[in-house]
């Protein structure tokens, strides 16, 4: 399994309190204990129908394109999501208005292709919203697109 490490800044009464909670519930560390009271507050988030908060950053991956070739392309990553500008039929090569994909990164499925890059980042939220609360099963196989594409 792979760990990540984070460094956190508490008042001495925060961190006495934090410890007390860790052993009080049987956590060996109050990093563990911390580690879990994060999962249960994003679940308790994504519960209240609140939007999950992604953290995206450019990156790359792959998309199954519309022929059915796997594609590498530059776009925004939140894992398990990719948005690249273009469609599942071409990518955009030219300046000014354009329609962006999503994409579920783990399949390299399209789910759908918006208006705008704010749109596909308000979608990925929703969709993770579903995935937290366990009522979204992960996409798999490679089905027609959860949204089709607007007309050009």
């Amino acid at each position: 399994m792979k760990v990540a490490t984070f460094t956190v800044r508490a008042t001495a009464v925060q961190s006495a309190r934090w410890k007390q909670a860790a052993e009080a519930e049987g956590f060996p560390s109050t990093g563990g204990w911390l580690a879990a009271a994060a999962d249960a507050y994003l679940k308790i988030r994504a519960r209240a129908g609140l939007p999950v908060p992604l953290a995206w950053r450019k990156g790359l991956f792959r998309v199954e394109m519309e022929g059915g070739e796997l594609v590498t392309v530059r776009g925004h990553l939140s894992p398990p999501f990719g948005v690249f500008a273009g469609t599942p039929a071409e990518l955009a090569r030219y300046p000014g208005r354009k329609r962006f994909t999503l994409v579920y990164t783990h399949s390299t499925r399209v789910l759908g292709t918006l208006a705008s890059f704010a749109h596909c980042k308000v979608l990925a939220s929703e969709l993770a919203r579903l995935l937290y609360r366990g009522e979204g099963a992960e996409p798999s196989g490679n089905p027609a697109p959860v949204l089709q594409n607007p007309p050009a």
